[in-house]
């Protein structure tokens, strides 16, 4: 295949992505991933593409997203670990509202051992998840199937939430900035995520490291709407989403940290038996718009420590600070 060829094929295959690794490039064009990291760079020169750590995306820093196959192969331990850590938010007898994506399946599997719970989706695959927990209850909403990610969306979901108040809401998108908050790459989908904002007393966004930093073209959820993030531990080298976390801390995120744990003194186990992080979540005034049902100010999370509230005891704040500058410099 000639480097023309090669590259015309590059960027188709990143147009109907929005994202694509540099194995999967090599693969599909038959050649090594040396040689496809050179039409990768010589595609962004002209403003095509944009690199990004091991692979390409759309120009201009807005990221499409991907369809359900590719991103059910993304991410899949931290995705595992986070939805752990989220579940232990959850109580017997709450009533919930469960948004679309991978990571809220995830955590819809873990839902099923809570009695007593009222479930509220627009998601096939949160309810396929919640289908034979015989103790849960499921509420589908209406609207209109959006297969790329088996979502319920449009008029006929948004109306159906209308006047519905639920303790939380767990949401998750494509992308996470401490400046635009939560935000996702189809109108559709953006406009039922806000109704089910709505809907709720607190806000729980679920995204791993990387969606942090990434930006995508409509927002669903401001930062100052989110009342807590639920990620994982940043690499070392991802300097961008340890830089977010903080920003968010210092908006008032509170942001817990799931992980394999480093040790027994920075681990506890989590009901489903993995280890979870202690030495975060990051400081922050937890924000809530009136509390959970019977519960002001809402509940920590179980399997995750939080944080004390501003006004914990003098010299608080520079420990919190110190323990974020310690993630980023690992």
């Amino acid at each position: 295949m000639f480097a023309a060829e090669r590259r015309q094929l590059i960027l188709e295959m990143v147009r109907a992505n929005g994202a694509v690794s540099l194995r999967e490039l090599a693969r599909v064009v038959q050649t090594s991933e040396v040689t496809v990291r050179r039409d990768v760079r010589a595609l962004e020169a002209e403003g095509l593409l944009d690199r990004r750590h091991g692979g390409a995306v759309l120009p201009g820093g807005f990221t499409r997203e991907s369809g359900f196959p590719q991103k059910s192969h993304l991410a899949t331990a931290e995705k595992t670990a986070i939805a752990d850590v989220a579940a232990g938010l959850v109580e017997e007898g709450e009533a919930i509202v469960v948004g679309a994506g991978t990571t809220t399946q995830e955590l819809a599997r873990r839902l099923a051992r809570v009695p007593g719970l009222t479930v509220v989706t627009n998601s096939l695959l949160v309810a396929q998840a919640l289908a034979h927990a015989n103790r849960v209850e499921v509420v589908m909403t209406g609207g209109t199937l959006r297969g790329s990610n088996y979502a319920l969306v449009g008029s006929g979901a948004e109306q159906s939430l209308q006047g519905l108040r639920v303790s939380r809401a767990f949401l998750s998108g494509s992308g996470l900035t401490a400046e635009r908050g939560l935000s996702t790459s189809n109108m559709l989908s953006a406009s039922v995520d806000r109704a089910l904002v709505q809907a709720a007393a607190e806000v729980v966004v679920l995204a791993d490291h990387t969606k942090l930093g990434s930006d995508t073209m409509f927002q669903t959820v401001p930062t100052d709407l989110i009342t807590r993030l639920v990620t994982d531990e940043p690499p070392a080298h991802e300097d961008r989403a340890a830089t977010e976390l903080q920003a968010l801390a210092d908006q008032g995120v509170q942001i817990a940290v799931a992980g394999a744990g480093n040790g027994p003194a920075s681990a506890e186990t989590s009901p489903s038996g993995r280890q979870v992080r202690r030495d975060m979540p990051l400081p922050g005034q937890r924000r809530t718009r009136g509390g959970a049902p019977g519960k002001p100010g809402g509940q920590p999370l179980r399997g995750a420590a939080v944080l004390p509230e501003q006004g914990a005891g003098p010299g608080q704040g520079q420990q919190d600070r110190a323990r974020v500058a310690d993630l980023r410099r690992r």
